[in-house]
């Protein structure tokens, strides 16, 4: 589902997926759900505080995307089209803020879960074997999320202003037979969840290469999480329930 509009000037279209806001929020509710659900006693800070502060986070967040979609669909003019620009910039700070502080949360679990399991304090198989899963799949939806808000400036800048450099190159776009197939193609929020699964499970990139030294960075940061999950805490759970 996309929504255009059009804009005085050079700066002619207003290209948003909604379904790709959307879908990012409920991605953050799954890990809401995760960190409820199956999280142990090894958590940052009381087990309520991780999910609380994410909700206050996501609330006005998925509050504030309808009502600047709403302004953008209305807008006319120059200075409204501005206006919605701005709008849309402050939503994406937001954002990050929100990924930023789920991804410290997720990694401080991953630490103390470790350091716990080396000690010989980490609980049962059972449990190590939920917490692995928990982890690892928080870390695939977090990183979803940095590909999406930062490849290309993110979803808010699109049709707002020129489009900046690409951080990643999807198979679509690396050769002229993929150009001719897929003319008007840009990644939605599923292609980057789907990088993020292939990086967590490969620990490399498959068909989508990292062009710049932040996306090579958060690659090499996400792999680097997946790799201590299932080599040292999913491991040690399946040798302790065997």
């Amino acid at each position: 589902m996309k929504v255009a509009g059009h804009m005085p000037g050079s700066q002619r279209h207003l290209a948003t997926y909604l379904v790709d806001f959307w879908l990012a929020r409920v991605a953050i509710l799954v890990i809401v759900g995760l960190q409820i659900g199956i999280v142990n006693d090894l958590t940052v800070g009381p087990r309520w505080f991780a999910p609380c502060l994410e909700l206050a986070l996501l609330i006005p967040l998925s509050i504030g995307t309808a009502w600047v979609q709403k302004r953008a669909r209305k807008a006319s003019t120059d200075k409204q089209w501005h206006s919605v620009g701005d709008l849309r910039r402050m939503l994406r700070r937001l954002a990050i803020v929100l990924t930023a502080v789920v991804t410290l949360v997720n990694s401080g679990v991953l630490i103390r879960l470790v350091a716990a399991m080396l000690s010989g304090h980490a609980g049962t198989g059972r449990t190590l074997l939920l917490d692995s899963l928990n982890i690892w799949a928080t870390n695939i939806v977090l990183f979803a999320l940095w590909f999406w808000a930062l490849d290309h400036g993110g979803p808010p800048l699109k049709g707002l202003a020129p489009d900046p450099r690409s951080d990643f190159l999807f198979a679509q776009q690396q050769t002229t037979f993929a150009r001719t197939q897929f003319p008007n193609w840009s990644p939605g929020f599923v292609d980057y969840l789907f990088l993020a699964f292939t990086t967590a499970t490969a620990f490399s990139p498959t068909d989508t290469l990292p062009l710049t030294v932040r996306a090579k960075l958060l690659m090499m940061a996400e792999s680097a999480i997946s790799l201590a999950t299932i080599a040292l805490v999913a491991s040690r759970a399946v040798g302790l329930l065997s």
